[in-house]
């Protein structure tokens, strides 16, 4: 074999190989996420297994994964409908599936588990620290009850599903994962938006073991939660 062509399949190799372990958008090439990254696209991603939903979302977004198999299997995608910028569809599409996104690359990203950003930097006021844990998860269930007690669709007393929280410096929540399904896809789509823009309105101590783990018990089952306190409260 001459050396011309020992080098040609050498670097068809190579291709493939880099190919395998980060596929790429065919839209993908020659974009980045710095020109497009206020850019808005239009998706349509309904919820499913998250490893298929990535794969609809680097096509829509043209945007290159590198992901570890082991960290997608067993997780559903939250449902991603509208026109956003491909950062925020990305966080809307992860919502619920206890994993983050981290961009190697201006247009790639790899996924890890979720981790609370202790920055300061936010345009909201810090929130005073509680000084015990037993009350702050007392704050915690008012505003879960509070915010599940606002959709008929998430009212408890009929589902009983486990989630995780990360709950940020500020009260914000910063990522959240099902641990288990509600029995009902269309409720635990529901139940991922309202848990991505829930805000505890106390920030967490700093000796808060993350994530928390919340379990929501049938009402035979004595869930605690009374929404009837909460009618006429918005």
């Amino acid at each position: 074999m001459l050396p011309g062509a020992v080098k040609k399949y050498l670097a068809a190799v190579l291709l493939l190989i880099l190919a395998l372990y980060c596929p790429i958008s065919p839209h993908a090439a020659g974009s980045g996420l710095s020109e497009n990254a206020t850019t808005l696209v239009e998706f349509d991603i309904p919820a499913q297994p998250l490893a298929d939903a990535l794969n609809l979302y680097s096509e829509s977004a043209g945007v290159a994964i590198l992901v570890d198999r082991e960290l997608t299997n067993a997780r559903r995608s939250a449902s991603l409908k509208g026109r956003f910028s491909v950062r925020e569809a990305l966080g809307v599409l992860l919502s619920g599936t206890g994993l983050m996104a981290i961009y190697s690359h201006e247009d790639a990203f790899t996924l890890r588990r979720a981790e609370v950003s202790n920055s300061t930097h936010s345009s909201a006021q810090p929130l005073k620290r509680s000084k015990g844990g037993g009350s702050y998860a007392s704050v915690v269930q008012v505003a879960l009850e509070k915010a599940l007690c606002s959709s008929a669709v998430t009212r408890p007393g009929s589902y009983r599903i486990a989630f995780q929280l990360w709950i940020g410096p500020h009260g914000e929540v910063q990522h959240s994962r099902l641990l288990s399904s509600s029995g009902d896809i269309r409720r635990d789509d529901h139940l991922v938006n309202v848990l991505r823009v829930l805000r505890v309105p106390q920030a967490p101590p700093t000796s808060l073991s993350q994530p928390l783990t919340i379990l929501v018990l049938p009402e035979a089952e004595d869930s605690g939660i009374d929404c009837q306190r909460f009618e006429g409260i918005s």
